[in-house]
């Protein structure tokens, strides 16, 4: 392993910002920003352990269970285990288990899903009707943009691999601590991607051995407290570490035409529709730069690279 001493940024703090100036003034630089102060209605103080497991109730949820803090997306280190909503809460407080799956010190995530997971989307009213009252939604969008709202709890250490969603969102953090790492969707080059995923699982000591450009990275880095709302900008990669025992919920919403977006999409993570096209043409035109030569294959993907690059590329973004 080499060492590994990234660019660092920190993430701007803005407290009690109106949200009409967080439109006006902080929105369109397209850049990650901690809301702090912000009205998220009484969850903050409502949902102890208790409040969530009277209110919760029985309902059955699907959680990723895995043995080490660290979920990894390439070998499936975690598996899919159902429990009911309260039993989670209770086991994902505790830093060992009498009740347990594999390992008395496994770990426990939650992103709910929706009543019909083939077609609905996650929404805390829907799903979570008991609870829904007590969240407010920052004022970002109008209703007709709302897209999902994701009930999201993890045990303390639990750590969720670098990837980006094409939606703008709001990450509400409501009790415990985390620790969010960001990248520019102009690292993607720098991030070897395997989809909407990153395959450098461990940011912290990275194998720049096997990825060297993630030496490349700038690392944008913040810590949440009870309360705060990060700003996520569509296609920002991010890298979340429970510090402790969390709770919190996403709000996605459309900032582009809906009809920019996969009409199938339950998770804000299908790519646009123009980008898929684009995406399905390029692989068409690398598979017919197969009927080359080498020499005529290299020769042709690098003027294809240079005009994509010429075409396509920005100078102005960050």
């Amino acid at each position: 392993m080499s060492s590994f001493q990234p660019q660092k940024v920190q993430v701007q703090i803005y407290d009690n910002i109106k949200e009409e100036e967080f439109l006006k003034d902080v929105y369109p630089h397209r850049l990650p920003v901690v809301l702090r102060g912000l009205d998220i209605g009484l969850c903050k103080d409502k949902w102890t352990l208790d409040y969530l497991c009277e209110n919760g109730m029985n309902q059955e949820v699907k959680v990723h269970v895995s043995p080490t803090p660290q979920m990894d997306f390439l070998n499936k280190n975690f598996a899919y285990r159902t429990l009911t909503f309260s039993e989670l809460v209770k086991r994902a407080s505790q830093l060992k288990q009498t009740d347990f799956f594999a390992d008395p010190e496994e770990k426990y995530y939650l992103r709910s899903l929706g009543n019909d997971t083939r077609k609905d989307v996650a929404d805390i009213k829907k799903q979570f009707e008991k609870l829904a009252d007590d969240i407010r939604f920052p004022k970002f969008f109008t209703d007709d943009q709302f897209f999902s709202s994701v009930f999201r709890i993890a045990s303390q250490g639990m750590q969720l691999w670098t990837h980006y969603d094409i939606m703008d969102n709001a990450l509400i953090q409501i009790s415990g601590r985390k620790r969010a790492v960001l990248f520019s969707p102009r690292d993607a080059t720098n991030l070897y991607l395997e989809g909407d995923k990153s395959k450098v699982l461990d940011i912290d000591n990275p194998d720049l051995t096997k990825y060297p450009n993630f030496a490349n990275v700038t690392w944008y880095e913040c810590n949440l407290q009870p309360g705060d709302v990060l700003f996520i900008p569509a296609m920002w990669f991010h890298n979340v570490i429970s510090l402790e025992f969390g709770i919190a919920v996403n709000v996605f919403w459309r900032h582009l035409n809906a009809s920019c977006y996969d009409s199938k999409d339950l998770y804000g993570n299908k790519d646009p529709v123009a980008a898929s096209r684009a995406m399905q043409i390029l692989d068409r035109a690398l598979k017919t730069l197969e009927e080359l030569p080498e020499e005529y294959k290299d020769f042709y993907a690098r003027r294809m690279v240079t005009k994509i690059q010429n075409k396509a590329y920005s100078n102005d973004l960050v």
